[in-house]
């Protein structure tokens, strides 16, 4: 890892906890990607214009990104469509099941101590761990 690698994560990762503090202090919102993407499909009138414009926010900094810095982000992949759609569902399903995603979990419920945050954050890193082992053993 160089020097700007790790400046820029750490950057980073100090921009995504100001922001989730700053939506629990200044809205009292969880910035849980699936908890608040997933309330659009839920319409209610009060709920559904800040979740759209977080969600348009999210993808017009990516598109931001991909503008100003086009090699900062390769979002081509070797498999084919059909998987990404497959797991996407997946993960959308995982979500659903485990009450949340590792932002809203790892990021804002260990913050709060919250102790269901803390062991599914445990569990995603495990299961992560795993992945990345087991993929390592086919791989070599």
């Amino acid at each position: 890892m160089t020097y700007q690698s790790f400046m820029n994560a750490l950057i980073g990762g100090a921009l995504v906890g100001l922001a989730a503090a700053m939506m629990l202090l200044f809205n009292g919102r969880i910035a849980g990607i699936s908890g608040i993407s997933g309330g659009l499909l839920n319409y209610r009138k009060n709920e559904w214009a800040w979740r759209l414009a977080f969600v348009l926010g999210l993808v017009a900094g990516g598109g931001l990104l991909l503008l100003l810095l086009p090699g900062a982000v390769d979002p081509t992949t070797d498999r084919p469509l059909w998987t990404t759609g497959l797991a996407g569902l997946l993960v959308g399903f995982g979500t659903s099941l485990g009450s949340g995603c590792t932002s809203g979990h790892g990021v804002c419920g260990i913050s709060r101590l919250s102790p269901r945050s803390i062991v599914a954050t445990i569990v995603f890193m495990a299961a992560g761990f795993a992945t990345v082992f087991v993929y390592g053993l086919k791989a070599g």
